[in-house]
């Protein structure tokens, strides 16, 4: 290959992945202030997450069956959808949704920034990922960031200290399900495929934990607002899942950790100005670690050679 060739190759190998990480963190952003609406307007956390995402399985398996890609069936991928929904999607959204009306859109829009450092962790230690030092200190700084951020609220006289532990939980299965993905991805299959298996994995989930003590799926029926809600919610719940499954596959698990600090990005400043939340404490120090977390990052995917 030439020294033009070469150099166009690697910047068609990042410039994708960069893509799908700046579309699926504005996808993210998006869905986490929709969480905030519909706790101000009486849907449950649970009904929202779970019709959207039932809705957007729908989706997903529509634009499959077109695509003639549907979900392969079989022992090893209904072990993959049933894993990967419940780490990825049901568990750690639920957790989101049910601690946006205690803690606020913007805080949690900012912890989902700290599954970099526990992912390129885990990384190193299944020998998936390669120790390289631009990208460990981006990872280490975004993880400051949200660092700062989780002190300060912690440190706030009205603190609702239980909701702020729950909600640094969902990180934790956001991590573990970007490592199981990769490492579990069934050999041959399309992140087409996968996409609408997973999803529909996670709505059986949460549409059968409606029927738990403590827990609804009703809608309120007095307004059209909620239903609206819920198909826009579905909508981004189908493409943020379609372009996570691609961008595991193109960028790999450490840079698809940081579609939560892109999603931070854009989150916060609309529950600042939109739904007129009070900005969280130490904003503007933890969001430049962040910034600069995943600068530093993508720079380093930048510098990596193409596999040929």
């Amino acid at each position: 290959m030439t020294h033009q060739q070469i150099a166009r190759s690697r910047r068609n190998t990042w410039l994708f992945p960069l893509l799908l990480l700046l579309s699926g963190g504005l996808v993210l952003g998006l869905s986490t202030n929709l969480a905030k609406l519909a706790g101000d307007i009486g849907l449950a956390p649970l009904a929202l997450l779970g019709w959207s995402m039932t809705g957007a399985a729908t989706i997903l398996l529509i634009v499959a069956a077109a695509r003639r890609s549907p979900p392969p069936v079989n022992k090893r991928t209904l072990t993959y959808y049933a894993i990967s929904a419940l780490v990825s999607v049901a568990a750690s959204n639920f957790i989101f949704f049910s601690a946006i009306p205690h803690v606020g859109a913007s805080f949690v829009a900012l912890i989902i920034t700290l599954p970099p450092l526990l992912t390129y962790v885990g990384a190193l230690v299944l020998k998936m990922e390669r120790f390289q030092t631009t990208r460990a200190v981006g990872v280490a700084a975004a993880l400051a960031g949200a660092g700062v951020l989780a002190v300060s609220q912690l440190r706030m006289p009205q603190a609702e200290v239980f909701w702020i532990l729950v909600a640094l939980v969902g990180p934790v299965f956001l991590a573990a399900g970007n490592l199981y993905r990769t490492l579990r991805w069934p050999e041959g299959v399309s992140a087409e495929a996968l996409a609408p298996g997973m999803v529909t994995g996670a709505a059986i989930m949460l549409l059968m934990a409606g029927f738990l003590p403590g827990h609804s799926l009703v809608v309120p029926t007095d307004r059209s607002l909620p239903f609206v809600l819920i198909v826009i919610q579905a909508l981004l719940f189908a493409g943020q899942f379609q372009l996570l499954f691609l961008l595991q596959k193109t960028g790999g698990p450490v840079l698809l950790s940081l579609l939560g600090s892109v999603g931070a990005i854009v989150g916060v400043p609309i529950a600042i100005f939109l739904q007129n939340e009070a900005p969280p404490q130490a904003l503007i120090p933890s969001a430049a670690l962040i910034a600069l977390g995943i600068a530093l990052v993508a720079m380093s995917q930048a510098k990596a050679t193409p596999k040929t």
